[in-house]
């Protein structure tokens, strides 16, 4: 399939028919992937609430927040469905923290980039293997970077489509989601955390400053990825 007959296949269509109608495309072949946040909560309300034939994985670097961990359970428990976890791989971390030791991100952009490759984007192309579709909580007013993108595009990296049903979304459309919808969400989020990643390179900010000014906060230039979304 074509991008543009993909587009065309999606037109008109809800949330949750878009993302019906991309399970039905791409059979046991389309996933997405969920850090918890308050965009993701909404994704997957959707297809547990809908049972869309989407898997729903989750990446745990083992230096999440203890609420990370909260929304992860509560989100179980609320739909009774199954989501995926992917680890980074042991023997890699154990040779980067022993001989950079534990906080070796804070030390240089390099150091921070190999963490992030580590603990997220080997495990992420592990989740997208055999994949033919990514969904993803994207929001084009997230950052620059992100406002470059598409609500569906083609990632010819990892050959596959993505797909980001919020893309068009305002913080206040899905927090009003949220709560119309009663959905758990990480309660970081009513503390000052817009973007809430790992703990140590996480932090609050100011109301009105950039949405992902709080993520790698020591670095002065250049976008605030890990790489899983970089355009």
């Amino acid at each position: 399939m074509k991008l543009n007959e993909l587009i065309e296949e999606l037109k008109g269509l809800t949330i949750a028919g878009r993302l019906e109608k991309l399970g039905g495309i791409f059979p046991e072949q389309a996933i997405f992937t969920t850090s918890f946040g308050i965009e993701d909560q909404v994704i997957t309300h959707e297809i547990f609430s809908n049972n869309i034939g989407i898997k729903v994985a989750t990446l745990d670097t083992g230096r999440l927040f203890p609420e990370t961990y909260d929304v992860f359970s509560q989100t179980i428990l609320k739909y009774g469905k199954k989501i995926d976890v992917y680890f980074p791989d042991y023997l890699a971390v154990e040779k980067m923290v022993t001989e950079k030791g534990p906080f070796s991100f804070y030390a240089s952009r390099e150091n921070r980039q190999e963490c992030c490759r580590i603990r997220k984007v080997v495990p992420l192309s592990r989740a997208l293997g055999g994949m033919k579709c990514w969904v993803s909580g994207i929001r084009a007013d997230q950052s620059d970077n992100r406002g470059q993108m598409s609500d569906i595009e083609y990632d010819f990296d990892r050959s596959l489509f993505k797909f980001h049903p919020l893309f068009d979304w305002t913080l206040e459309d899905v927090e009003k989601y949220l709560k119309e919808n009663n959905v758990p969400y990480n309660t970081l989020h009513d503390k000052g955390f817009p973007s809430i990643g790992c703990e140590p390179c996480t932090r609050s900010v100011i109301h009105g400053q950039d949405f992902r000014s709080g993520r790698w906060w020591w670095e002065n230039d250049g976008p605030k990825e890990c790489g899983c979304h970089i355009k």
